[in-house]
């Protein structure tokens, strides 16, 4: 059986599903989309330290400012940590905005097809189908160092702590 919490949307409640993961843990595995054909999982990124930032659609307007703001702090972070944003979006709607807005250092991954991701994560919304806005860091040993779960899927999460949390891992 599913474990279950609640969150908000504009106030409203909404159902979040999955474990609610808490430093100190092991990262579960996913398989993300990469595009249609290829699949990612946690050891694609091996040994290297991981800023996940997951989104709810790439085309609203904090998922966009979200997605940029990770990207602008890629460069000063090195070749030692990957970003990975995470949605429910097709891989072709995260190409395309990639390409609009000239985001070049975040790796976008789609967990429509199973939303095992959100699950795994404690992240997918039994409402609308798609991943509660939240961030996770993981160390090159895919233990959890920094978790940030939204109680409003509208709201900005803390930028400078997900930074801070990656930082102090290099």
């Amino acid at each position: 059986m599913s474990q279950e919490r609640n969150a908000a949307f504009k106030g409203n409640p909404i159902t979040l599903v999955g474990p609610e993961l808490k430093a100190g843990d092991q990262a579960p595995d996913f398989q993300l989309n990469k595009n249609l054909l290829e699949t990612v999982s946690l050891n694609d990124y091996a040994g290297k330290i991981k800023l996940i930032s997951v989104v709810p659609s790439i085309d609203t307007g904090v998922c966009d400012a979200q997605t940029r703001r990770f990207n602008e702090e890629a460069s000063s972070l090195g070749d030692n940590v990957v970003i990975l944003t995470v949605s429910v979006d097709l891989p072709f709607a995260q190409a395309r905005w990639c390409g609009a807005a000239g985001v070049d250092r975040v790796v976008l991954l789609s967990d429509y097809k199973s939303h095992s991701f959100g699950e795994a994560y404690g992240v997918y919304i039994k409402e609308f189908g798609l991943d509660m806005r939240s961030i996770f860091v993981l160390d090159a040993n895919n233990q959890v160092k920094y978790v940030e779960y939204l109680g409003e899927m509208t709201e900005h999460p803390n930028y400078e702590a997900a930074i801070s949390a990656v930082k102090s891992l290099l």
